[in-house]
C-alpha cells in the first residue's frame, strides 16, 4: 500500500531485456538498504519488488504482464521515475490509498500554465472512462491527484507548484505516456452495483 506522495525519485541507468520481461536498475537516494530485499517499491506508481541493492543502485524485474499495463515498455536509460516506499502502520495518509496496481496508461494531450500552478489534460482507454469520476482521487505516475473535470476523452488535473517540482511531471510533454491508477473505491463500487443488475 502507498499513498501517492512523492519524496523521491530515481533515474533509470540500465535496462536487461528478457524474452517475457525486463531487468531494470534505478539509482536514487531512496533510503534502503540491502535488507531490504523483497520490499515493494513504487515505481511510476506500479509496485515492484526490490531484488538487489548495491552503492544506491536498486534492481527489480518487470514481467510481461507489468509491462503490457504501464508505459514501462516504452522504459529509456535516463529517464526519470517518481519512487515510493510502502507505508508503514502509523503513517500519516496524506494522499489516498493506492496499491500499486497501474490500470491503464493515459496520454498527454493538454499542459498549460495558468498562474503558477499547472493544468493537464490526459486520454484514457475507453474501457477505462467510465471509471472516472469527477473530484475523485487519481494516481498518475504514482503520485496522489484529484481529478478537477472528466472530459470526453479522458481527464483534467490542476498541479501546485511544489507537486510539480518534486516529481516527474515537470518532464512531461505533449503526447508523452503515463501510468493511471484508478481509485480502488470507484472501482469497487460500480463493480458492486454491475453485479446487483
Amino acid at each position: 500500500m502507498f499513498n501517492g506522495i512523492i519524496y523521491n525519485q530515481g533515474i533509470v541507468l540500465k535496462i536487461i531485456k528478457r524474452p517475457k520481461g525486463l531487468n531494470i536498475f534505478v539509482r536514487s537516494n531512496l533510503k534502503v538498504s540491502k535488507k531490504d530485499m523483497g520490499l515493494s517499491v513504487a515505481c511510476d506508481g506500479v509496485c515492484l519488488t526490490l531484488i538487489s541493492y548495491n552503492s544506491k543502485l536498486m534492481e527489480f524485474y518487470l514481467s510481461k504482464e507489468t509491462l503490457v499495463r504501464s508505459k514501462f515498455q516504452y522504459l529509456k536509460t535516463k529517464d526519470v521515475i517518481n519512487l515510493e516506499l510502502p507505508l508503514k502502520y502509523g503513517t500519516k495518509i496524506s494522499g489516498h490509498i493506492c496499491q500499486g496496481h497501474v490500470d491503464t496508461i493515459a496520454k498527454a494531450i493538454n499542459i498549460k500554465k495558468v498562474d503558477k500552478s499547472y493544468l493537464f489534460e490526459f486520454e484514457v482507454p475507453i474501457k477505462e472512462r467510465k471509471n472516472l469520476i469527477e473530484k475523485a482521487s487519481i494516481c498518475v505516475n504514482g503520485i496522489s491527484l484529484t481529478i478537477s473535470k472528466v472530459t470526453k476523452k479522458g481527464f483534467e488535473i490542476w498541479v501546485i507548484p511544489h507537486t510539480f517540482k518534486e516529481t516527474n511531471l515537470s518532464t512531461i510533454k505533449k503526447k508523452d505516456l503515463v501510468n493511471i491508477e484508478i481509485d480502488i473505491l470507484s472501482k469497487y463500487v460500480r463493480n458492486y452495483f454491475n453485479a446487483k443488475k
